[in-house]
């Protein structure tokens, strides 16, 4: 107990001993931490004294520095200033003498126009004395001319009235026939203009109807087949089509022949519809006829919707329409009325484009001018007024019922609708291969063409084409120079007019070329 008791208090002095120990070499740290500090602060203090200094001094020297600028500055300012200054003084002053100088001149003016004013009054003064005085003579002259003449100044002006009267009217007259003349030349250019620019820009077809018809056969057995037992076949189609059927040795070929292209449109089409089908015998016939007559109608009334469209004339009754398209199968001197009349619609609607008409009318009525010519064959009476009497019935403008009586001659025209219609049929019908003529007198007449033109000394050479509108001559180059062939094609030109008909115009044209050919051996 006593050992245990002694190791404790040997352990509690030991502890006691350290912690003093401790507390000792505590107390010596800080003692040391405490001067170490102090004489950091000590030497953080002088630091602290010495850059406060250098600043002090920095700061003195920038301030000396900045105050030198300033003045600097300032002085430079005020250097400016004063010469600004005196430029402006010296513009002031110069802008003074200006406007002093102007000062006088105004003055100058002011009396340069006092002056003339005053001498313009004088002039005025004068001039009120002389018109006075004028007055004064005139007077007293016309007093001595009454006197005279024994006319007061009333009988003498009536006098001079009607001798000036009758100068005028002389005057006038001669005016006026001058200006009618003008005007005729003018308008008579103006309308070959109008009227070539319509033929130039309107193409048409130039085609020759005939008066036959010509059916292909596969064979020629089926002609004894068409021809029937006894001929009761082709018999009951020419009843039944009102044409002739020419059965001659042609190989596979049979010629329709009619006057009525309808009739032998109609013959034509039933024919070939019997030989597609091979069962001929003359009930088949009537069918086929039948047939045949629908679709020839229904061709018509296509034939008249497609010339309405291609001339874009609307509003035309149904029955016009149908009777358009009737002369598709209507010729006049082997042209075609149809092609004819679409072709009068276009000209006479671009001449009235031309001149500013209404060009939709002047269509309508060119269209319709040969409508009497699809029922000619059947009501008596020029195509003329059966048109009128047509058109009448289904309701057309005056206007284009007085251009459709016109378009002869028979009536005078009195509308410019019904002149181009009239000028547009002329057209259409005078214009080359128009209206065809024999084939033995055309192939006359292009051989005639040539002769005249290789008559004459030079021509090597001479085609004519074109159907006889143009002729084209090979000129010798060493016999007929470039002046000269302005002379021959002349003469050329003259001597078709006198020795030939022919319808339009003819072009002559020389060609003259110079070759020169070598061979390279």
């Amino acid at each position: 107990m006593s050992k245990e008791i002694g190791i404790l208090l040997c352990v509690i002095a030991f502890i006691v001993g350290a912690a003093i120990s401790g507390i000792i070499l505590f107390r010596a740290g800080i003692q040391y931490r405490r001067k170490t500090a102090e004489a950091a602060i000590g030497n953080a203090e002088q630091e602290a004294e010495r850059i406060i200094e250098d600043a002090k001094k920095n700061a003195d020297s920038v301030k000396k520095e900045a105050l030198v600028e300033a003045k600097d500055e300032i002085h430079r300012n005020r250097t400016e200033a004063e010469k600004e200054i005196k430029e402006r003084r010296i513009e002031v002053s110069r802008q003074e003498r200006r406007v002093q100088q102007k000062e006088e001149s105004l003055d100058k003016k002011l009396d340069n126009l006092e002056r003339k004013e005053e001498s313009l009054n004088q002039k005025h003064k004068n001039a009120d004395e002389k018109l006075a005085e004028a007055e004064r003579i005139k007077k007293s002259q016309l007093e001595i001319l009454e006197r005279i003449s024994e006319f007061t100044v009333e009988q003498a002006k009536d006098y001079m009235m009607k001798f000036l009267e009758n100068d005028l009217i002389h005057e006038k007259a001669v005016k006026v026939a001058a200006y009618e003349a003008q005007l005729k030349e003018e308008c008579e250019d103006k309308a070959r203009n109008y009227i070539s620019l319509a033929i130039a820009r309107c193409a048409a077809d130039q085609v020759s109807e005939s008066a036959v018809s010509v059916v292909a056969l596969p064979n020629d057995e089926m002609k004894g087949r068409i021809i029937g037992r006894e001929g009761r076949n082709i018999r009951t189609i020419e009843t039944l089509t009102g044409v002739d059927l020419i059965i001659d040795d042609t190989p596979e070929a049979i010629t329709i022949s009619c006057f009525d292209q309808v009739r032998r449109e109609i013959a034509r089409i039933a024919l070939e519809k019997l030989i597609q089908d091979g069962r001929i015998h003359p009930t088949r016939i009537e069918e086929m006829v039948e047939k045949a007559k629908r679709e020839v109608e229904l061709k018509i009334k296509q034939e008249g919707e497609r010339a309405v469209l291609e001339t874009n004339v609307h509003g035309l009754n149904h029955e016009l329409v149908k009777l358009i398209g009737r002369l598709r199968f209507r010729t006049s001197y082997r042209q075609n009325v149809l092609n004819h009349s679409i072709e009068v619609a276009h000209l006479a609607g671009m001449m009235a484009s031309e001149l500013g008409v209404d060009a939709n009318m002047a269509r309508r009525a060119g269209l319709l001018h040969d409508i009497g010519k699809a029922l000619s064959y059947e009501i008596e009476g020029s195509h003329v007024q059966i048109g009128v009497d047509v058109c009448k019935k289904y309701k057309e403008s005056a206007e284009v019922i007085h251009a459709i009586e016109a378009h002869h001659g028979d009536v005078e025209t009195r509308t410019v609708i019904a002149a181009l219609v009239q000028a547009a049929d002329a057209i259409s019908a005078a214009r080359p291969a128009a209206r065809s003529e024999n084939y033995e007198n055309y192939i006359k007449r292009l051989q005639k063409l040539e002769e005249i033109c290789t008559s004459y000394d030079g021509v090597e050479k001479s085609f004519a084409i074109q159907a006889g509108r143009e002729v084209r001559i090979m000129i010798a180059p060493e016999k007929v120079n470039d002046e000269k062939m302005v002379l021959v094609a002349r003469d050329i030109a003259k001597r078709i007019e006198n020795e030939m008909d022919y319808p339009g115009q003819i072009k002559v044209h020389l060609i003259r070329e110079s070759r020169a050919i070598e061979y390279a051996k």
